[in-house]
């Protein structure tokens, strides 16, 4: 039985499933691969064996031309609770190792969000409970968001007299929920809700639990069945066209990515549908 509202998927056909240890493989249709982050017991707290099986997991599915959505999920009552402080392994150096190492850990850990970011696919995070520090970070690194009532925000790092931006979350945040909330939120490290998280538009839907799973393939579906070039192209101007420095060079894009999709034999073929 699948957590979290991800019991359906029991009812349905997989194409495959794998479970590498810390993570969970699953595809409950065709075109949709789902995430699952599988530590239950620390509330999928990021571990050096997690670390690396979800860079393999991404850089994998980067290339794989037969996903066009992905889901990340947790797997119990939490999405994921950051770096796991208690036991991350042998490979995350001490406080008191060379800086340079330390350096080179962080720059591993930022390079989880920037592979989310970077996947051609677009991806879905269905936020299931606590989603902390590191998990935030991989929270907002994704394209859509969407939770249950059960879920809650929160930036760890501060709390531990760490820097509260790490993992790109100085770059996301105020992006999505504006500069006042996100320093709320990154300088204070409190708790926020999943229906406060709505309201400020963290997240663009809230259901409860026992919907999340289904809900969340629902929405990657929908973006599994339109023509896989359309829907990379949109992710990529929407990330490229936030940061952009006036209309007339979003709409140089836009008007780029059309002319470029519009000669694609996937969209002759659905112009005709439409025409006839």
């Amino acid at each position: 039985m699948f957590d979290n509202g991800f019991a359906l998927w029991e009812k349905l056909i997989l194409v495959g499933r794998e479970s590498p240890g810390t993570l969970e493989l699953d595809r409950p249709r065709d075109g949709v691969a789902v995430i699952r982050l599988n530590r239950p017991n620390r509330l999928n707290a990021i571990n050096e064996a997690m670390r690396s099986e979800l860079a393999q997991t991404l850089h994998d599915l980067a290339v794989d031309r037969s996903v066009h959505a992905v889901i990340l999920t947790g797997a119990g009552r939490g999405f994921c609770s950051g770096i796991d402080v208690r036991d991350s392994g042998p490979g995350i150096p001490q406080a008191d190792a060379p800086a340079l190492d330390r350096m080179r850990f962080q720059e591993t850990m930022a390079a989880l969000a920037e592979a989310i970011r970077n996947l051609p696919q677009p991806v879905v995070a269905a936020v299931n409970g606590p989603c902390v520090g590191a998990g935030l970070a991989l929270c907002l690194a994704s394209d859509i968001r969407i939770c249950s009532t059960a879920a809650s925000f929160a930036n760890g790092a501060i709390l531990l007299g760490l820097s509260g931006a790490e993992m790109g979350m100085s770059y996301h945040l105020p992006r999505i929920v504006g500069t006042s909330v996100a320093a709320d939120w990154m300088l204070t490290g409190r708790t926020v809700s999943a229906a406060e998280a709505d309201r400020r538009g963290l997240v663009s839907e809230v259901v409860e639990p026992d919907r999340l799973g289904e809900r969340a393939v629902e929405l990657a579906g929908l973006i599994a069945d339109h023509a896989p070039l359309s829907a990379q192209l949109t992710k990529r101007a929407l990330q490229v066209n936030t940061d952009a420095s006036s209309l007339a060079s979003a709409l140089e894009l836009e008007n780029r990515n059309q002319v470029i999709s519009h000669a694609t034999d996937e969209a002759a073929a659905r112009r005709a549908k439409w025409s006839s």
